[in-house]
C-alpha cells in the first residue's frame, strides 16, 4: 500500500460544501483523488454490515436523487479537480504532489448503488459527460455489494461500464453462509452473491474488495480464510477473472462497538494465503499508520 500516512484517506464523508449527491475523497485504493456518486442518499441498504460507517441512526436529509442536480455536481466537481483548484481546500491542500491526479469517478454511498432503479441510464449519462470532457483516462468505478448483478438494467449497466474504462469492485469477504451472515447481516443468500459475482467475472476482470476485521476480540478462524479461498477458486474454475484482490480493514469507526481492525501482521499473512491459494493479486490496506 502506500506509504503515506493514514490521516490523509481518513475523511471519508459523503458531504461537501453544498453538494447532496457528489463529493471529493483522497483514495488509498485508487491512489489519487476519486469523486464519490451517492445514489442511496436515503441510506437505504440491502446489507447491514457490522463494519458499515453510515450512521443509520440519524434520519437522512436526502431521500431521493434529483438527478438534475446530480449532474450539475459532477460537472462543477470535474471542473473543480481538474483545474487543481481543489487543492486550494485546507481539506485537500497536503496531498502530495504524486496523488494529485483524477482516478476515477465512484458510485458508491450510503448504500447499494445497483439498487437504484434506472441504473443503466445513470451509467450512460455519466460515461457521456466523461467522453464531452475528454476524460478518457478516467475510470468509472462501481463500488457493490453484486447482489442485483442479475437485474436486466444492472447487467445493462456493467456493460456500459465495460465500453467506458469501468472497473467493477465487488465485495466478498467472507467463505461460508454463516460467516457471511454474521458480518453483513443480509436477508440475501451468500449463494446469490456467488453466482452473481461469477456470472460477471466470466465476462469482465473483476476487483474484489475484502474487509476483514475482528468481531469481539476475535480475527477470522484460519478455517474462514480457507473458506473464502475456496469461493475465489471457485470463482476461477468457473471461468471467472480476477484482477486482483483487496485486503484491508477497518480505518473509520464502525456500525458495531465490537468491531475492529486486524494489526499489520494479520492482514499481511490472510493476503499472502490468498496470493499462495489462488495467485490473485492481493495488495494490502492497513488500518493504522
Amino acid at each position: 500500500m502506500t506509504d503515506q500516512p493514514l490521516a490523509l484517506y481518513a475523511d471519508h464523508g459523503r458531504v461537501y460544501r453544498e453538494n447532496k449527491f457528489v463529493y471529493p475523497v483522497l483514495s488509498r485504493r485508487s491512489g489519487g483523488i476519486s469523486i464519490g456518486v451517492n445514489l442511496n442518499p436515503d441510506k437505504v441498504c440491502n446489507f447491514d454490515c457490522i463494519y458499515c460507517q453510515v450512521d443509520r441512526r440519524s434520519e437522512a436529509e436526502t431521500r431521493f436523487v434529483e438527478t438534475d442536480r446530480l449532474w450539475d455536481e459532477l460537472d462543477q466537481m470535474l471542473d473543480f479537480v481538474t483545474s487543481g483548484r481543489i487543492y486550494e481546500d485546507a481539506k485537500f491542500a497536503n496531498v502530495p504532489p504524486a496523488l494529485r491526479r483524477l482516478n476515477d469517478i465512484a458510485f458508491s454511498g450510503d448504500g447499494e448503488p445497483t439498487t437504484y432503479r434506472n441504473f443503466d441510464e445513470i451509467m450512460t449519462a455519466a460515461a457521456e459527460l466523461k467522453r464531452r470532457r475528454g476524460l478518457n483516462g478516467v475510470k468509472l468505478v462501481l463500488i457493490t455489494n453484486a447482489t442485483m448483478f442479475h437485474r436486466p438494467a444492472v447487467e445493462r449497466g456493467l456493460e456500459i461500464l465495460d465500453a467506458n474504462n469501468g472497473e467493477i469492485w465487488a465485495k466478498l469477504e467472507t467463505g461460508t453462509e454463516e460467516y457471511y451472515q454474521l458480518v453483513e447481516r443480509t436477508k440475501i443468500p451468500f449463494r446469490q452473491v456467488l453466482d452473481n459475482i461469477t456470472t460477471a467475472a466470466r465476462k469482465r476482470p473483476l476487483v474484489i474488495q475484502s474487509l476483514f476485521m475482528r468481531i469481539r476480540g476475535q480475527a477470522p478462524p484460519p478455517s474462514e480464510i480457507a473458506a473464502f479461498c475456496d469461493r475465489l477458486k471457485d470463482i476461477l474454475a468457473a471461468g471467472g477473472m480476477l484482477k486482483s484482490l483487496q485486503v484491508y480493514t477497518v480505518a473509520r469507526q464502525p456500525a458495531e462497538s465490537f468491531v475492529g481492525p486486524l494489526e499489520n501482521a494479520e492482514l499481511d499473512a490472510i493476503a499472502q494465503t490468498i496470493r499462495d491459494q489462488t495467485s490473485i493479486p492481493a495488495p494490502v490496506f492497513y488500518g493504522a499508520p
